[in-house]
């Protein structure tokens, strides 16, 4: 679990980073969830793009992400998430929370 203020540089950090998935009216899928946990081995910080016509919405793909790959919600700001999981691969240069 993250800190209101590891929460807050995450965000900071998110907020230049460009959608890298888009979860559409498919939903989460399989092939979502092994996209995701690859992103988030590759990056730990990812942003994901929520199309207007998924059935879900971006909180709920929030919750549903994070329940299936243990990850920590950064922030949703209208149609898009930021997801944040520490990678468990070494000589990695991780992000550093403070």
């Amino acid at each position: 679990m993250i800190t209101t203020k590891q929460r807050a540089y995450l965000r900071a950090l998110g907020n230049a980073l460009e959608p890298l998935m888009q979860i559409g009216k498919e939903g989460l899928s399989e092939n979502s969830y092994k996209a995701i946990e690859g992103l988030l081995e590759a990056r730990e910080l990812i942003k994901i793009n929520v199309l207007k016509n998924c059935e879900l919405s971006p909180k709920e793909v929030m919750q549903e992400i994070c329940t299936q790959l243990n990850a920590d919600p950064v922030q949703v700001i209208g149609y898009k998430i930021i997801l944040f999981r520490k990678s468990s691969k070494k000589n990695f240069k991780h992000i550093e929370l403070i």
